[in-house]
């Protein structure tokens, strides 16, 4: 039977801001995304999402990102290699105080925003965020777009790299997302995240932006929390994929 892991970005608020609704997706994910503080998410955030994955037995993961609270970890940044190789494991280790508080742990990394997309052609930034897990937890997988860069040091430097992929984005007919500012950028229609979730798990494939259809082979499905409707959105792409006979489980 075919498994597939739901990932969500999680935590993603600050102070008394909330921007995802983290106890009602937790309850359909099995990967969450914590954000840790450059993005999005604070010390008090980060506790109660570790709390609320830990007695639902979901999976934590660390979402790491450039430095960049006022631009929600979306804008183009130039940080020294060694500068982010620090940043990176400095995130992963505070959200690991509060996954271990919880009685959990850390047990994957994912890059957030801008430098999601810079590290699937940037060699030297891939190799800092590389770094940085290594620095941090030398046996934790890396979550990532197939074919990046950052996958591609990920396995070279013996740690796990899981492809993933996006039902709610647009791809190009490279395999690469449509930058957000370009028209059609994020799908917006229910149905056809549902069937691209079921489409991608199932078969690999999904439509381009401009209507090829390309291979997007990947081990976990990416669902936004920040988008309008999420939480039903989620629960309608983990029925119909259970009843397209997919396991829906964690890969870490």
């Amino acid at each position: 039977m075919t498994a597939i892991d739901l990932n969500a970005d999680l935590g993603e608020g600050f102070g008394r801001w909330r921007l995802t609704e983290d106890e009602q997706l937790l309850s359909v994910v099995t990967s969450a995304n914590v954000a840790c503080g450059f993005h999005a998410g604070d010390a008090v955030t980060m506790r109660r999402v570790c709390e609320l994955a830990a007695e639902r037995g979901v999976t934590i993961g660390a979402q790491v990102s450039y430095r960049d609270l006022a631009g929600f970890g979306r804008r183009a940044m130039e940080v020294p290699p060694a500068e982010l190789a620090a940043e990176v494991a400095y995130q992963i280790g505070a959200l690991e105080v509060f996954a271990r508080a919880a009685g959990a742990r850390v047990a994957y990394v994912k890059p957030h925003g801008a430098l999601y997309n810079r590290v699937v052609h940037d060699e030297e930034q891939a190799g800092a965020v590389i770094d940085g897990v290594l620095l941090a937890d030398a046996t934790l997988p890396v979550l990532g777009l197939p074919g990046s860069r950052l996958l591609e040091l990920a396995r070279k430097a013996g740690l796990a790299a899981v492809p993933e992929a996006f039902a709610d984005r647009a791809y190009t007919d490279e395999g690469t997302l449509v930058p957000r500012g370009r028209d059609g950028a994020v799908v917006s229609d229910a149905e056809a995240v549902v069937e691209r979730s079921v489409g991608l798990a199932r078969s690999g494939v999904v439509t381009s932006h401009s209507g090829a259809r390309i291979q997007v082979r990947a081990r976990s499905l990416c669902l936004h929390g920040d988008t309008p409707g999420a939480v039903e959105l989620a629960r309608r792409v983990r029925t119909r994929l259970l009843a397209a006979g997919v396991r829906v489980e964690a890969f870490a």
